[in-house]
C-alpha cells in the first residue's frame, strides 16, 4: 500500500485562505461577479499563486464547497441500526438547517436536477459511499442502488436550494430520508 505524499502546510493555508476570501466575496456578490483580481487581494496572494492552485475560479468554488459535499454523504451515513422509515437522522437535518449562509454559491454549483460542478462531486462522492456500504451489507444490487441513492439526493437538493421544491429544512430532510429509504428498501 503505497502513502500519498503529504500536503505542503504553505499551500494548504494558501488554499485555505483562497476559499475564505471566496466564501466572503460571495457573501457580498454572485460568484459570476466575483473576479479573481479582488479574490487575491482579499486573500493576500499574488494572482499567479491563485493560478498555481487553481484552474480558475469555479475550481475554486467547489473546493471551497467540497465540505458540504462531505457534510452531505456524512448526513446521509450517520444512522446505525434500523433507519426510522420517516424521519431523518439529525445530521441530515442539521445539514440541510446548515445549508443557508452560502445558498447563493451552492446554487451557482449545483444546478437544478442536481448537475453542474458541485453535483458531479456530490454524485461521485456519495455514490462511492452508498456502493461501499452496499456491498459491505452483501447487497447484490449495490451498483443501482448507489447510483439511484446519488441522483435522487443531488437531485433533490439541487431543485430544493433552487426553489422547486416548496419545504422547510427539516420538511427536505424528511422528504429525502423518506425516498433514501424506500430505496433501500425496494431491492
Amino acid at each position: 500500500m503505497t502513502r500519498g505524499v503529504p500536503e505542503d502546510p504553505r499551500a494548504a493555508r494558501t488554499r485555505a485562505r483562497l476559499r475564505e476570501a471566496l466564501l466572503a466575496e460571495c457573501a457580498e456578490r454572485p460568484l459570476a461577479e466575483v473576479g479573481v483580481a479582488a479574490l487575491v487581494r482579499r486573500a493576500g496572494v499574488g494572482r499567479a499563486t491563485f493560478y498555481v492552485h487553481y484552474a480558475d475560479l469555479e475550481a475554486l468554488a467547489v473546493d471551497a464547497c467540497a465540505d458540504v459535499v462531505r457534510d452531505a454523504v456524512d448526513a446521509l451515513h450517520a444512522w446505525r441500526g434500523r433507519p426510522d422509515p420517516v424521519h431523518a437522522p439529525a445530521a441530515l437535518l442539521e445539514f440541510f438547517a446548515g445549508l443557508a449562509p452560502h445558498a447563493a454559491l451552492y446554487r451557482a454549483l449545483l444546478s437544478p436536477g442536481g448537475g453542474g460542478p458541485l453535483g458531479r462531486v456530490l454524485h461521485r462522492d456519495l455514490r462511492a459511499r452508498s456502493l461501499t456500504e452496499r456491498r459491505l451489507a452483501g447487497a447484490a444490487d449495490a451498483p443501482l442502488v448507489a447510483s439511484a441513492v446519488a441522483a435522487t439526493f443531488a437531485g433533490v437538493l439541487a431543485d430544493w436550494l433552487h426553489g422547486l421544491l416548496d419545504a422547510s429544512p427539516e420538511q427536505v430532510a424528511d422528504q429525502v430520508w423518506q425516498l433514501l429509504v424506500a430505496l433501500h428498501a425496494s431491492r
